[in-house]
């Protein structure tokens, strides 16, 4: 929120400068993130009046002007502005200034006449964006004033972040209260007079959604001027907040929406039809804004509609079809509370951001839309005039929220913030805030406690933790004591049984692979493509549209950041991500912890030893077994898609893709992207992934000893006709179930298909290793247990000797 410092200062009477102001207000909890002056220094800049315009004898486009700059001579000064006339008051730049952009003006002549001076626009001078004209002044501006002391340039405007609890603050009057706080200087706040009704014109209001609008003020103004001009003091404030001036009434509303903190909207009241109707929208409305884009509403959205339908989105942005301009003459004036939580979400998903939107998702007081119409009314007849009707206030009190006691005991102030605060200190600091203090009955030793009742602007007062941060605050954090915690500290430990997450990191660094680090969010889209959305939880107020899913899986983050990437002329990608995701199921939620892993491109780095090929899905297979090499002891298997593994995942190619088995139990699957989705996703290159349980794989068995065997091992060699379906995996788990505990190791050593194989065959060449703990085993007792192999693999396997 921007703010003016000479605005502020108008509200509380400190003796302060900008830089101390802005400390003080980051020390209270309100960060200024930036102090810039109003205006460049604009010195013999000053007030003048346009005596005479005569057209220049040698130029079209040129007008010769007589000048009055107060000085008792007239200046001849050549202009080409479009929009100069006599008597028109004007910022005029005298010879010698120098002007924010860096000219300096001096006499010249211009196509033969002399020019004694500059008559600006807004641009010229640092203090606006409209370039079609000169800046025109008001008419009673004094001629010959400095027009930094005319306009009181003298001014910073202060950028100030607040969090989104304190939306007492979004105001100028919210903002002084809390330094009014904070420095003790007293809060000059001038109460608004209601205005008197002068006609009795009213327009009928229903509340069909009390529950999200519990409050709607409305009030009739007939007659209104919009042809007059907004007073220069509110162009100007409007302008250091970063406001355009429009016309009175649009002016008005936003002039009372950062004074007081309360939107407003104003109604061309001959466009709207028989009432007004606070309702939900229909599916299939639309409504045009007034920024000319056309919205499709949905079913969640709060609309303002008449008999013809909705004429506002509530508490965001007006419709086109009933907005105020230079043709109308009665007004219907808006302000309404609605409920943060019907607000919030809704701008965004529209793209739209408003400052009412801002203030109504955060909370508005809901005390405070009689006073804001009060206050428009008044400025809008001083300066527009117009025929007020009487105020229509349609409430509903059980919807409308209050602020409940809090019970607040000062021995618990002082235990927390290590104080030693009197009973006076602080009713004093709750007093300041403008809360109600009582004190409540002192049980025995216990000390002494109030009941305390935070004003309507204060939603976020709701436990005793709540005033004591308050009194931290406005007493100063850097006033609290210094003091070390007590307590004996306990260094965790790492559990042996788990493979520290910074050695995986490590680990997989040093082998090549880059760690990525993507949103928790991701959109719908994303995860319908792979298939994952099924437990996934939408977001109740989404940072954006694309942002609108907490991720179900890392695999989504991760090929955004390939497809970034391998657009860009990356011809190699290893990337991993650890990360949790999010399950939403009938079991409730879950936030597993996952390993992500992507490979595409090149397998290696350009060599000249080494033969350029792509990564393949035995690239990232191997990948995978360097971690599970972490875990000995750990029986380990890959499955192809089956009976065991289950169908393969929708965004894996079906015929490259297996599942990881830790004992019995899936750790995640492994594979090619689909070459559809990949398409999809224009990723030029074959892509593979695995998605990997975390906590299995960075959980290992503890090491164990078991002597070493003083007999000589005995090795076999099988030569195997396998089918072409049967997994190696599967394969090797048949024979170490058949050789029994005498197998040390199997070595697959050798690979062929081709010539004297039959089709849908390929041989194998399979090294078995025996070696007993007890004995020499002799080649009878070795000989037994490879005919129980080559049995087992028959019967089971349908693999056959190769002759």
């Amino acid at each position: 929120m921007k703010v003016s410092y000479n605005w502020l200062k108008q509200w509380v009477d400190f003796d302060l400068g900008p830089e101390e102001l802005a400390s003080v207000l980051t020390m209270a909890g309100l960060e200024v993130d930036e102090i810039t002056p109003v205006a460049a220094p604009l010195d013999g800049v000053v007030v003048a009046r346009v005596a005479g315009v005569e057209p220049h004898p040698d130029a079209d486009r040129l007008r010769v002007c007589t000048v009055d700059p107060g000085t008792g001579e007239l200046l001849t000064i050549v202009c080409g502005a479009p929009n100069v006339y006599p008597e028109m008051k004007v910022a005029l730049a005298t010879v010698g200034t120098r002007l924010p952009g860096g000219l300096k003006i001096k006499p010249a002549r211009l196509r033969g006449v002399a020019s004694e001076g500059m008559l600006c626009s807004e641009p010229e001078l640092g203090l606006g964006e409209d370039s079609s004209g000169l800046m025109e002044l008001p008419a009673n501006a004094p001629v010959g004033t400095a027009l930094e002391a005319f306009l009181g340039l003298d001014d910073h405007v202060l950028e100030v972040d607040l969090t989104p609890n304190r939306a007492d603050c979004l105001s100028v009057r919210g903002l002084a209260r809390d330094l009014s706080a904070v420095t003790g200087d007293s809060f000059q706040a001038s109460p608004v007079e209601p205005v008197l009704p002068r006609t009795r014109a009213t327009f009928p209001v229903r509340l069909d959604a009390p529950g999200d609008c519990p409050r709607y003020v409305g009030r009739i103004i007939q007659g209104v001027d919009l042809e007059a001009a907004t007073p220069i003091w509110m162009v100007e404030r409007l302008r250091r907040a970063g406001l355009r001036s429009r016309h009175p009434v649009v002016d008005v509303t936003n002039y009372v929406l950062l004074e007081l903190g309360q939107p407003l909207h104003a109604f061309d009241l001959a466009r709207l039809e028989k009432g007004i109707h606070v309702r939900r929208a229909s599916s299939g409305e639309t409504l045009e804004l007034l920024d000319g884009q056309m919205v499709g509403l949905e079913e969640d959205m709060l609309v303002i509609a008449d008999e013809s339908g909705p004429v506002a989105l509530a508490g965001i942005m007006g419709g086109q079809g009933t907005a105020v301009d230079t043709g109308t003459t009665d007004i219907f004036l808006e302000s309404a509370w609605f409920r943060p939580s019907t607000i919030m979400g809704r701008s965004r998903r529209l793209g739209l951001a408003t400052e009412s939107a801002h203030r109504f998702e955060r909370g508005v007081d809901p005390e405070l839309q009689t006073e804001a119409v009060e206050r428009a009314t008044g400025l809008i007849l001083e300066i527009a005039g117009g025929e007020p009707g009487p105020l229509t206030d349609i409430r509903n009190d059980e919807q409308i929220p209050e602020n409940r006691p809090v019970e607040l005991r000062l021995d618990r102030v002082n235990r927390l913030l290590g104080t030693d605060f009197d009973a006076e200190t602080v009713q004093e600091i709750l007093r300041r805030l403008a809360m109600t203090v009582e004190k409540s009955p002192v049980a025995e030793d216990s000390g002494p406690r109030w009941t305390v009742t935070a004003p309507s602007a204060r939603q976020d007062i709701a436990i005793e933790a709540d005033l004591i941060e308050e009194i931290a605050r406005i007493h100063g954090y850097n006033q609290l004591p210094e003091r070390r915690p007590g307590g004996r500290l306990i260094a965790g430990t790492a559990p042996e049984r788990q493979w520290p997450e910074s050695a995986l990191r490590n680990s997989l660094v040093g082998r090549g692979f880059h760690e990525v680090i993507t949103w928790s969010f991701v959109s719908g889209k994303s995860l319908d493509r792979l298939g994952l959305n099924d437990q996934a939880q939408p977001l109740a107020n989404p940072l954006s549209r694309d942002m609108g899913m907490l991720r179900t899986t890392l695999l989504a983050g991760l090929l955004e950041t390939a497809g970034t990437n391998l657009r860009r002329q990356q011809g190699r990608l290893r990337l991993f991500e650890l990360g949790t995701c999010f399950l939403a199921d009938s079991e409730g939620f879950r936030e597993p912890r996952r390993l992500g892993l992507l490979l595409a491109g090149a397998a290696a780095r350009e060599h000249w030893d080494t033969r350029a090929r792509k990564v393949d899905f035995f690239d990232l297979k191997g990948e995978v077994e360097s971690l599970t090499a972490r875990s000995p002891g750990v029986e380990w298997t890959f499955c192809a898609p089956g009976e065991k593994a289950g169908p393969v995942p929708g965004h894996l190619h079906p015929g490259q893709a297996a599942c990881l088995f830790r004992e019995d139990q899936p750790v995640g699957w492994l594979g090619q992207l689909h070459p559809g989705l990949a398409q999809e996703l224009d990723l030029p290159t074959p892509v593979f992934v695995a998605e990997l349980d975390l906590d299995s794989i960075v959980e290992r068995h503890l090491p164990s000893f078991s002597r070493l065997s003083r007999f000589p091992a005995v090795r076999r060699d099988l030569s195997l006709l396998v089918p072409e379906s049967v997994p190696a995996g599967e394969l090797i788990g048949v024979i170490r179930e058949a050789a029994g505990p005498d197998l040390r190791d199997t070595v697959l050593f050798d690979r062929y298909h081709g010539k004297g194989v039959e089709p849908g065959y390929e041989s194998l060449a399979i090294g078995l290793i025996f070696q007993s703990l007890s004995a020499t085993l002799v080649d009878s007792e070795v000989d037994a247990r490879v005919s129980n192999v080559v049995d087992a693999l028959k019967t089971r396997l349908k693999v056959e000797l190769r002759g």
